[in-house]
């Protein structure tokens, strides 16, 4: 794993002068750096207008003109990123995954900073990635994912999580892995690209960016730049078992040798994937749970967005 990339220094003249910033009131019990990374892009001399998310204006309204504007900053949570990601895929306009949310994931990926001042440092200085999108499907409804969407244990886990969040944040999450000590097993049914295959496991998560919080590696070969997935099957009897694997990755990025623990998970990639089990499973992506379970269809969208980062392609690899 890579340190935090120092940004560029930003020009005189800011490089986005128009900018678009939407942002989830909720996210984070909306307490966040954004009114102070608001004013610092003004005062640098940018354009700023604030959108508001609300359930009475579809996203895709939010966003309507967004060739009008440079830049997009989509503020809050893992959800709220991807799927204005997924709203302004292919435009070409690059978005700052600005992290208001509980854990921030997609953000932590990108190895963005923290703080208002070095979020418009780094937004000013200008420099993007492009990266692919994910895409899931449940009876005929689509949304986006930046991130992993998956099946089984890791929605428990986030379903668990979603009455600690006030109280202990990204803790959370934690405190509800330690809870599925007993997850459900089932026999999943696979088609990669056209090919099936079963397994019995307690999860399948399909990723697209491969860290977890504080970077940790779910696992090797993740490349959000490759045009396929790397999809994860669960075979461990619960994930503190996953553990030992999450050694194997930290390990892997360092090059300190060969895989040491490898029997309670597999990877392998696929364009798409649908997935189905003999249970029904809850579905999440991004950290947002869906209410309808398994069957699902992910597929990759090759090169969808640009997300503004100080990092390289290489950097957000597992």
């Amino acid at each position: 794993m890579t340190g935090q990339t120092s940004p560029p220094v930003p020009p005189e003249q800011p490089t986005f002068q128009r900018v678009l910033v939407v942002f989830n009131p909720k996210s984070g019990k909306g307490d966040s750096d954004l009114p102070e990374f608001v004013r610092l892009l003004r005062e640098s001399g940018a354009e700023v207008e604030e959108r508001e998310l609300n359930r009475d204006t579809p996203l895709t309204e939010q966003v309507r003109d967004l060739a009008d504007f440079d830049a997009l900053v989509a503020a809050g949570g893992d959800g709220t990123v991807s799927s204005l990601a997924y709203a302004t895929r292919d435009s070409g306009v690059p978005l700052l995954a600005f992290p208001a949310g509980t854990a921030n994931l997609i953000a932590q990926n990108l190895d963005l900073p923290t703080t208002a001042e070095e979020l418009a440092t780094l937004f000013q200085a200008g420099h993007s990635i492009t990266v692919d999108l994910g895409e899931i499907e449940v009876r005929g409804e689509k949304s986006g994912f930046a991130m992993l969407a998956g099946a089984g244990a890791d929605a428990a886990m986030i379903k668990g999580s979603e009455d600690l969040k006030d109280q202990f944040g990204v803790m959370a999450y934690v405190l509800s892995a330690m809870k599925q000590l007993n997850p459900k097993k089932t026999t999943f049914t696979l088609t990669l690209d056209g090919e099936k295959r079963e397994f019995v496991g307690i999860g399948v998560m399909v990723a697209n960016f491969g860290m977890a919080n504080y970077r940790m590696p779910i696992t090797t070969d993740i490349d959000p730049a490759d045009g396929q997935f790397t999809v994860v099957l669960l075979k461990a009897g619960n994930l503190l078992r996953l553990i030992p694997n999450l050694i194997d990755s930290v390990r892997a990025k360092l090059h300190l040798g060969d895989p040491l623990f490898s029997d309670n998970l597999e990877t392998v990639h696929a364009r798409e994937i649908t997935v189905d089990a003999a249970d029904a499973f809850p579905l999440q992506y991004d950290g947002e749970l869906m209410v309808e379970t398994t069957p699902f269809t992910a597929r990759i969208l090759p090169r969808a967005v640009r997300f503004i980062t100080a990092a390289t392609e290489e950097d957000v690899e597992t």
